[in-house]
């Protein structure tokens, strides 16, 4: 048999699935820059009894860094295994359990309605499916906040075309 054959078969599909899986139900994995986190976590006003959903998580810095600087609570949704593994991992490595959740899924299928903020960086397809979502299941006053795409139906509460940060308020 030829075993490097059947183990390079193996890691090509490990690959093609934790690579093509997230991009076929939401986004790639892109990370935002700190500078952009930082910026980005600052202009949505989170308050510290507030609930924070990252969706489509990645690596989890918007998470760590909301509970860090607000103590805020967090929940981070992620689809790729790698990825939800590395944050848990990390929160658990930053003593962070008790505020932050990270959830193994599909953000479509999961309940956001207690989140107070939503974190979004996706891609405008993705934030054209999501939008009924978040108008039927998040409160009157929940926030969305988005990297580069935009939301048609959310009403904007504030833009910056330059930085590509748009907020939006449900209702």
């Amino acid at each position: 048999m030829n075993y490097i054959g059947i183990i390079l078969g193996i890691t090509v599909i490990i690959i093609a699935y934790f690579t093509l899986w997230p991009l076929i139900k939401g986004a790639p994995w892109v990370p935002t820059r700190m500078k952009k986190v930082r910026q980005m976590l600052s202009v949505i006003d989170i308050q510290s009894d507030e609930i924070i959903y990252d969706l489509g998580c990645g690596d989890g810095r918007f998470i760590v860094s909301a509970v860090r600087k607000f103590n805020a609570k967090a929940i981070g949704i992620e689809i790729n295994l790698l990825l939800y593994l590395w944050c848990q991992l990390l929160i658990t490595f930053l003593g962070l359990r008790r505020r932050v959740k990270i959830r193994y899924g599909n953000f479509f299928k999961l309940d956001l309605s207690d989140a107070d903020v939503v974190i979004c960086y996706l891609l405008q397809e993705t934030n054209d499916k999501l939008e009924d979502k978040l108008l039927k299941e998040l409160k009157p006053t929940a926030r969305v906040i988005s990297n580069s795409f935009l939301f048609n139906k959310l009403p904007v509460v504030n833009e910056d075309e330059d930085t590509g940060i748009y907020i939006y308020r449900v209702r």
